[in-house]
């Protein structure tokens, strides 16, 4: 069940403090007066007045600024106190103070495997804090454990839904989307922690390899990987060039050419584009046709 945070505000502690005091001096002069004529009665009054006042001075507490103090009587939650400064409450109740700063959790290396089953190493970084101090005391056993575990959890479970590394654009992945994928991490810690009164403000990756196992191997692979997307590129640039070349020619009528010539200049156009090594040229004594 939800716990619903109620805030309530606490006494002044300096107005209480100036009380207690001249309480305390009151019923001291009073002793005082009731042990001189000896009253009985009186004197086992003015003590019982002087255990509540010494109880009285356990009321007192203090907060910081973004810190608050969650208050039960007697097992029974009675508001939380959010304002900064000295403050007193009954004695009687406890006060657990949590903290409402931003905190950082810099998540250990775990290993797991992404959607195409690699073995990846990668980590994250969560800043968080708390927004509900009634949620993160009552609704979860320890909320700064909770984020942890679930945080580890969420990182392991979003590492699975995308691939290390892809070569198409359109596919999303660990090492070339990491906006969006940590943006998709946020949001399910985020739906996560909700329960424990937690707000994720921000969570990214910290850490992303191959597992050493692989790493070499998967290395291989993204070159190979790398060096045909280039290819596949070139060979498309070359293309376009070439059937621009043949159209300029044909437009402003520079050189009739027949298919069989126009076949010999898109093999050339087409070695000089797309070799890896600067283009050697060779002067044609004779004809085509000999």
């Amino acid at each position: 069940m939800k716990t619903d945070e109620r805030q309530r505000a606490a006494v002044n502690g300096w107005l209480m403090l100036a009380i207690l005091i001249l309480t305390g001096l009151a019923i001291g002069y009073f002793l005082y007066r009731m042990i001189r004529v000896e009253n009985v009665v009186m004197i086992v009054a003015g003590s019982l007045a002087g255990t509540v006042w010494s109880v009285g001075l356990g009321g007192f507490f203090t907060l910081q600024p973004n810190m608050a103090a969650v208050l039960v009587l007697f097992g029974k939650y009675t508001g939380t106190v959010k304002a900064s400064g000295f403050h007193w409450a009954n004695p009687f109740l406890t006060k657990t103070k949590v903290s409402l700063r931003a905190r950082n959790l810099n998540g250990e290396t775990i290993k797991v495997n992404d959607s195409r089953g690699n073995p990846i190493e990668i980590a994250a970084v969560v800043v968080w804090r708390v927004t509900d101090t009634a949620q993160a005391v009552f609704d979860v056993d320890d909320f700064e454990d909770y984020v942890s575990v679930q945080s580890e959890s969420a990182l392991r479970h979003m590492a699975s839904a995308y691939p290390y590394d892809t070569t198409t654009d359109e596919e999303l992945s660990l090492r070339g989307s990491m906006d969006e994928v940590s943006e998709a991490l946020q949001k399910e810690l985020q739906e996560r922690v909700s329960k424990a009164g937690v707000l994720i403000d921000e969570a990214r990756l910290s850490h992303l390899a191959y597992a050493p196992e692989i790493a070499g191997a998967m290395l291989q692979r993204q070159q190979a990987e790398a060096i045909v997307a280039a290819r596949t590129r070139i060979v498309d640039g070359a293309v376009g060039m070439v059937e621009m070349a043949l159209g300029m020619l044909e437009k402003h009528k520079t050189v009739t050419l027949d298919e069989e010539r126009k076949a010999a200049m898109v093999s050339n156009l087409l070695v000089v584009l797309c070799g890896d090594k600067a283009a050697h040229p060779v002067v044609n004594a004779g004809t085509l046709y000999s």
